[in-house]
């Protein structure tokens, strides 16, 4: 009991302090360039208006998503940074097939989340085929393929997307009316309403928990992440998990743009969100790849973003002071976890050569 007691509190002293440091860093930074501190700490921990609540909610989902997708590769050590790309095509392929309208209602919403996530998982597993069979570090192929999706999407909005009313950019055929979702008024004074598609952020959630957890797959997958030679020792087809691994991360990020699109964007276009791929990683990072963490590290990253829009008004600050925020947060945490594992590290080896210790000496008296 008092094992896992200190153990849970060693895993909740990494991000406390994390917090502290980027809280004492950004406001020496403050100081030297000469802006009120109090005057910024206190507009930041403002509490937000129920419409700034819902804004930070709905890009929380969004956030969420692109952060579990890169943690089921991190889950095996796989830095999948093609995350953007693969929810970039997944994006645009799924806009194409639900603006057509051929199912009603729900079976429109449930065809285009499939289209998105065989998509997605195609373009990451070009990867993955690239790793598993030419040895080429997932790191580069999918930049590569970063690039290549966002040239083939430009190239699909040319020849099939339509010109929007008073401008020279193009979008994707509106969804029917029957597909657009209209989400839940959680705050009654707020004119938004949160994504419907909360509700897949949550089941994606529960889904990789007990995929990862409770199931022999997820315990490959661990086991290749944690030592390759012995998963091989133990009978694991490391190249057959490499590619499913990548495969899934690529389906999961195929649905990161799902909730925006059938709760707000309708089509697909200018209202693309670029880099959520490349934020997921640093959200996967701050919760430890963990579906909890996650949630509360999207929320916290979501929140530093909306609360910035009222530091130039409020406090004559530049927005940009958030970047510095969120930069110093995720190098403090990554810094404080492995500060943290190496005492736990410690601490484990410390427990073994006492148990040690009280066994010899144990035999010793016995014989």
């Amino acid at each position: 009991m008092k094992l896992s007691l200190r153990r849970l509190l060693l895993t909740l002293a990494a991000p406390a302090l994390a917090i502290v440091v980027a809280f004492v860093v950004t406001s020496l930074v403050l100081v030297l360039v000469g802006d009120p501190v109090g005057k910024v700490w206190s507009t930041l921990l403002s509490e937000p208006r129920p419409r700034t609540m819902v804004n930070i909610i709905n890009s929380g989902i969004t956030y969420y998503i692109a952060a579990v997708a890169v943690a089921v590769g991190f889950k095996m050590k796989l830095f999948n940074i093609g995350v953007d790309g693969q929810y970039r095509i997944a994006a645009f392929a799924a806009a194409l097939i639900a603006g057509q309208g051929w199912l009603p209602g729900v079976l429109n919403i449930v065809l285009a989340m499939l289209v998105a996530m065989l998509v997605g998982g195609f373009w990451a597993g070009i990867a993955g085929w690239l790793k598993v069979r030419r040895g080429v570090s997932e790191v580069i192929s999918t930049i590569m393929l970063n690039t290549i999706s966002a040239g083939l999407v430009g190239w699909g909005l040319r020849t099939w997307g339509q010109r929007a009313e008073g401008s020279n950019t193009r979008n994707t055929q509106e969804i029917p009316e029957s597909s657009q979702l209209e989400g839940f008024a959680v705050f009654a004074d707020a004119p938004n309403r949160v994504y419907t598609l909360l509700v897949l952020a949550i089941a994606i959630g529960i889904a990789y928990w007990f995929v990862i957890n409770r199931t022999r797959f997820g315990f490959d997958v661990r086991a290749t992440g944690e030592s390759e030679s012995a998963a091989v020792a133990s009978g694991v087809k490391v190249p057959r998990m490499v590619l499913i691994a990548m495969i899934a991360s690529g389906a999961v990020a195929g649905l990161i743009s799902m909730p925006a699109f059938f709760g707000a964007d309708h089509s697909y276009g200018l209202n693309f969100q670029e880099g959520v791929g490349f934020i997921g990683i640093g959200i996967a990072l701050l919760g430890r790849n963990h579906p909890v963490g996650i949630a509360f590290a999207a929320l916290l990253w979501s929140w530093l973003e909306k609360a910035s829009d009222g530091l130039q008004l409020q406090a004559g600050v530049s927005p940009a002071l958030v970047y510095i925020i969120q930069g110093v947060i995720l190098l403090a945490v990554v810094i404080a976890y492995e500060v943290v594992a190496r005492f736990e590290r410690r601490f484990e080896q410390k427990q073994v050569t006492r148990q040690l210790d009280a066994g010899v000496t144990t035999e010793g008296a016995t014989a």
